[in-house]
């Protein structure tokens, strides 16, 4: 954004910058879907944005050295507003998902009741903070496999196949099942199983790769964020 300064103009970047623009869509975004929740608003900047600039190069970090941007840097990419106000698939949150967010960061009943004002009881065997509906996957620490849950809601055509398209992280296996996605009038939300396996025989920092669920018209695309972590020590080898 330029931003008028004593010598004349200056391009600044950041989170002050971007918020401003954010508010203004997600109002726009409202206005159209006045039933969306917060968080399906989210979903739809996240899935939609672009990873590539303008002219389709790849995304650059700002600073020295300069190196390819990643999630952590851009997030869901460059927002879209078009491409966001017809999403396709949305991961929507509700009060179940937020109450299952709240048991796995080890909240006890009581206090997630009085936040809720609703009667809460946490299942016995603690839920998995990877499960929680968000937009994205990130796993801080993957000694061999992992397998999380996500659903995607139909707010496109009633009628719609999509196909999973993955770009994993390197060194590491993922797989979707189910791979296909068949809505129609009746099935408006489809839960999936994504199972994350490395072949690492060591610790690496994150690694970066995408899901997509891609149909003739739509692609709904989240970011995915893996780090391994090898419990075996070199010791172990003499």
């Amino acid at each position: 954004m330029d931003r008028w300064m004593d010598g004349g103009y200056a391009i600044h970047s950041g989170t002050s910058m971007a918020t401003p623009h954010v508010s203004g869509i997600v109002a726009l975004l409202k206005a159209v879907h006045p039933d969306w929740s917060p968080a399906a608003i989210k979903s739809a900047l996240v899935t939609t944005a672009r990873t590539k600039d303008a002219s389709g190069f790849p995304l650059f970090a700002e600073g020295s050295p300069q190196k390819l941007a990643n999630p952590f840097d851009f997030g869901g990419g460059i927002i879209n507003p078009d491409a966001a106000a017809d999403p396709g698939l949305i991961y929507d949150m509700g009060l179940l998902d937020y109450t299952h967010y709240l048991c796995a960061m080890g909240y006890n009943n009581s206090a997630i009741t009085r936040l809720t004002e609703r009667s809460t009881a946490c299942p016995d065997e603690k839920p998995s903070i990877l499960d929680v509906n968000v937009p994205s996957i990130t796993i801080s620490s993957l000694r061999n496999s992992v397998t999380l849950a996500r659903t995607v809601t139909n707010v496109g055509s009633p009628k719609s196949i999509y196909r999973a398209v993955i770009e994993p992280p390197i060194g590491l296996t993922v797989t979707v099942k189910p791979h296909i996605l068949v809505f129609n009038s009746r099935t408006k939300k489809i839960s999936f199983n994504v199972t994350i396996s490395t072949a690492h025989q060591v610790n690496t920092g994150y690694l970066f790769g995408s899901l997509t669920w891609r149909n003739e018209r739509t692609d709904v695309r989240i970011p995915l964020s893996v780090k391994t972590e090898i419990l075996q020590s070199y010791a172990d080898d003499n």
